[in-house]
């Protein structure tokens, strides 16, 4: 009888588990379950971390814990390297070929300060599963230990590194979010710019796109509903990289540059961040200069939700789609 009993508890506990597994990722309710958890960690654990006043070193920290959370899907392979002199990871999904052509080169966030491979190490396996491809993701060189144009730089030589190993630029896409949506487009303008194979693609999570002006008008109007940003602090943040606002070069807003001759790209933003307005506005004049563009916004998303993956659905569903654009694209 105590055996029989011992066995119904642990038939009850399996059961609420699983019942608890479905609440979490499912789609019924919007926004789902998952996605308010992820959110609730954003508030109470990440956005008193992320402010101009905390010490660099504790907003790094808070940031490289919060992502060692995250589980990786069974059977990735991450290798770690050296790209153009920098500290990488080569991050492989279960059934990604070794010997691959094709290759995703990822720029990590984290507002040119804080970031690395590991705290990306999630989401490049997520985008590595969608997509069927390698993605490596260097360790540019961080603010305010370095300024502009350092990480600039590093990814530059990061795509030409590739081109050097005998990569094909027709099958080489880059991808970035945030700070690392920002390097992408200057990174594709400086390669127009120097006349050098242009990669086949590119995707942006939630990309800064003008770190000049900052008049996007989402930085207002969502400033109440983005649970990780102030709106009036992204300057702030930018001084470190960057410098002064009125010494600031003209790649720093590549909104505003010659967007014409880019290859296809997509982005991807959440509708409650105040980097909404540099997403919109980057898709509508990329078009306007002949640009194939694929913009998504996600309902009750903020910044860089992609990486919560773990718990949130809509994540995952966001990440798939990327991994769609990226097989179309480079097939």
């Amino acid at each position: 009888m105590a055996q029989k009993k011992r066995w119904v508890r642990l038939l009850v506990v399996f059961i609420l588990l699983i019942s608890a597994y479905i609440a979490v990722n499912t789609t019924l309710f919007k926004p789902s379950l998952g996605s308010r958890l992820a959110r609730l960690s954003v508030v109470y654990y990440l956005a008193p971390r992320f402010t101009p006043d905390t010490p660099v070193d504790v907003t790094r920290d808070a940031v490289e814990n919060l992502s060692k959370l995250a589980t990786l899907p069974w059977g990735t392979k991450v290798e770690e390297t050296s790209v153009a002199g920098l500290k990488a990871e080569w991050v492989r999904a279960r059934k990604t070929p070794e010997n691959s052509k094709k290759v995703l080169l990822y720029f990590h966030g984290g507002g040119f300060f804080c970031g690395s491979a590991a705290s990306h190490r999630y989401l490049a396996a997520m985008l590595s599963k969608a997509s069927g491809m390698p993605v490596l993701v260097p360790e540019y060189r961080l603010a305010p230990e370095f300024k502009f144009p350092t990480a600039n730089v590093d990814c530059l030589d990061s795509y030409l590194w590739l081109l050097d190993q005998g990569y094909k630029p027709e099958n080489i896409a880059l991808g970035g979010d945030s700070a690392g949506g920002c390097l992408v487009l200057m990174t594709l303008l400086s390669i127009k710019e120097k006349n050098l194979p242009m990669p086949k693609a590119a995707i942006m999570i939630s990309p800064m796109t003008d770190a000049v002006s900052f008049d996007g008008e989402s930085l207002k109007s969502r400033s109440q509903a983005d649970p990780l940003f102030d709106g009036g602090d992204m300057g702030k943040h930018m001084m470190w990289y960057f410098g002064p606002k009125d010494q600031r070069p003209e790649l720093a807003s590549p909104l505003n540059m010659d967007l014409s001759g880019l290859p296809p790209l997509f982005i991807q933003a959440g509708d409650d961040e105040v980097l909404l307005s540099d997403s919109t506005r980057l898709a509508d004049r990329a078009k306007k200069a002949g640009v194939k563009v694929k913009l998504e916004v996600w309902e009750n998303m903020w910044h860089v939700f992609q990486s919560f993956g773990v718990i949130c659905p809509e994540a995952r569903r966001a990440v798939n789609h990327l991994g769609l654009f990226l097989k179309q694209e480079l097939k």
